[in-house]
């Protein structure tokens, strides 16, 4: 699967101000994030940031906005068209063994953006949206899967919710409190889950 979310340099405006957003929730966290310093992550003019945009929250929710339609595009483009290999490939990159800085601080601000979903009806309505694109499309795979012979006979819906659940618990779990190690831990065992999914007496 693809992992580039940006061009080097993207060519048009909101483009430029969402990887600034990115930039800067890495370095800054949520709580510490402010449109000046979007702003100094901006190639271009600061106000084009207050002309296009009323807040910092107006601008975060058109960046997971942004966010979703990228891997919409981009990052589920599957390497393979086996349905036991596309899962695979799915958990190797929500459960990082070698995570880099950027990603675990990028991880940790959108847990923090996750959080505001509790209290906020808009955040609650893209994370409610973002959840049901990531586990429909599991569950398209084990549908596939399925139909294929690749994979038991499972019901998708049920295995997407548990596997969709698993990926943010961990998320929450490695952005909140020291348990990076046991990713390989983690992902060995999701990946003794697809074994049993793909067993022999189910193929």
């Amino acid at each position: 699967m693809t992992t580039e979310l940006f061009d080097e340099a993207p060519d048009d405006t909101r483009a430029a101000i969402m990887q600034a957003t990115y930039r800067a929730l890495c370095e800054h966290g949520y709580a510490g994030l402010t449109i000046q310093r979007i702003g100094d992550e901006f190639p271009k003019s600061k106000s084009l940031l207050y002309h296009h945009y009323d807040g910092k929250d107006d601008l975060l929710l058109d960046f997971l906005s942004f966010m979703l339609d990228r891997f919409r595009e981009t990052v589920l483009r599957w390497e393979s068209e086996a349905p036991e290999t596309r899962l695979r490939e799915l958990i190797d990159y929500v459960v990082p063994v070698d995570a880099d800085d950027e990603r675990h601080e990028f991880r940790k601000a959108m847990v923090e953006l996750r959080a505001g979903a509790a209290t906020d009806e808009a955040y609650r309505e893209h994370f409610t949206e973002s959840d049901r694109f990531f586990q429909d499309e599991v569950a398209s795979v084990i549908a596939e899967g399925v139909d294929r012979g690749d994979v038991g006979d499972v019901d998708p819906a049920a295995v997407a919710a548990h596997l969709q659940t698993t990926f943010e618990g961990w998320m929450v779990r490695s952005a909140t409190a020291d348990f990076d190690a046991e990713a390989r831990v983690l992902r060995s065992e999701l990946h003794r889950y697809v074994d049993a999914l793909v067993a022999e007496d189910g193929r």
